[in-house]
């Protein structure tokens, strides 16, 4: 089986220095290529596989990027799939720190000096909804404040008819290079003097002081979904703040609040409710009228009904967030017992009493009484 060789320095294959110029490394792909080209070496079956070393040599090293490129990585810049290759994550072999987000302690000494805490321009607000409201979903309007670009300016940070120039700091790149320590790769960050935009301007604009940006209020209409519970959280993209102009706006995070109900108590996608009924409607059974979350609804109280007995509605809670259907309303009977009654109600209550076969207890010795018998 034959031993892999690995490919040979291009510089090699040309026959040039490092240092070699467009012109020289041209000169001596012309020469090469016509001394080892197929047709004139019809008898030599490796002349193609040479003519094929040389043309990528030549490719490879006059693109600047390609060769900046591989003096950095050497061959791995070309191989299929390598990060330092077009579309790769580090093409180029520069890494913008800026653009990094890193916690922990590296990310607190990277803060430091700016880089890796970039603020996202997320903005968080509480919204506050009713009960019905988190039931069937609802459209609500949120007014609030944000950084966006400016508008005199049109976020370029100069004044009307202001000139701007080349950014001194970053040349007008956008963005600084920092010291080599991450081997093949360049470390980059975002530039502070023109916030990554490459040009400053000569006169600022007054309204944003040349940022490109100003606070500004801001209104949305946030849509809710049915069945959203207190405390979720609902994400409207985009629209945060712009922290630089350069960069898209962070999101608005929506922290929904569902506030107390004078009737209902949510118990997940039930909905529990406190019905009086009298004794009598406990005792003999009955209807009762009950409030719901979408009217009235008629309750059939059944005879014998204990205090603190609970009933259902089915169908009449919550509507299910990820499903088909709802919730029911949980109905918590209350007996309401009379406070007063008559001569002749109070003989029915007792007549009731013995037919039942209980004993009836006289009332209770009043408080005075009480106080008379521990004197005497």
């Amino acid at each position: 089986m034959p031993q892999y060789e690995p490919p040979r320095d291009h510089y090699q294959v040309l026959g040039v220095s490092r240092d070699a110029t467009s012109d020289e490394l041209k000169a001596a792909f012309r020469k090469l290529a016509s001394q080892h080209h197929p047709d004139r070496n019809p008898d030599d079956p490796t002349a193609s596989l040479r003519f094929r070393e040389i043309a990528t040599s030549y490719n490879v090293l006059r693109d600047p990027g390609r060769r900046a490129m591989y003096d950095r990585v050497g061959h791995v810049a070309e191989q299929s799939g390598s990060p330092f290759g077009e579309g790769g994550p580090f093409a180029g072999g520069v890494i913008d720190l800026s653009q990094l987000e890193i916690d922990g302690i590296l990310g607190d000494l990277l803060g430091v000096f700016g880089i890796g805490k970039r603020d996202r321009g997320d903005i968080q607000r509480e919204l506050r909804i009713t009960l019905e409201e988190a039931a069937f979903g609802c459209e609500k309007q949120v007014t609030y404040e944000r950084t966006a670009p400016c508008g005199p300016c049109n976020g370029t940070g100069a004044a009307d008819g202001a000139s701007r120039a080349t950014c001194p700091q970053c040349e007008g790149r956008g963005r600084i290079a920092m010291a080599r320590g991450l081997g093949p790769l360049t470390a980059e960050r975002g530039c502070t003097r023109c916030r990554g935009m490459g040009t400053i301007s000569v006169k600022s604009c007054a309204s944003c002081a040349g940022n490109g940006v100003a606070v500004s209020p801001h209104t949305i209409r946030a849509t809710l979904p049915r069945g959203v519970e207190d405390g979720a959280s609902h994400v409207v993209p985009a629209a945060g703040n712009t922290s630089r102009v350069d960069r898209p706006a962070g999101d608005l995070l929506l922290t929904i609040r569902v506030e107390s109900h004078p009737v209902f108590q949510r118990i997940g996608d039930d909905v529990s409710c406190r019905v009086p009924i009298s004794f009598t409607q406990a005792t003999l059974g009955g209807v009762v009228d009950v409030t719901t979350l979408e009217g009235v609804e008629k309750l059939r109280i059944p005879s014998g009904t204990q205090p603190g007995a609970v009933l259902r509605i089915r169908g009449k809670g919550v509507p299910h967030r990820h499903a088909a259907g709802r919730g029911d309303q949980r109905v918590e009977i209350a007996v309401e017992i009379p406070t007063s009654l008559s001569p002749s109600q109070r003989d029915a209550v007792e007549q009731l009493a013995r037919e039942m076969g209980e004993v009836v207890v006289p009332q209770r010795r009043t408080f005075i009484d009480k106080v008379r018998a521990l004197f005497e």
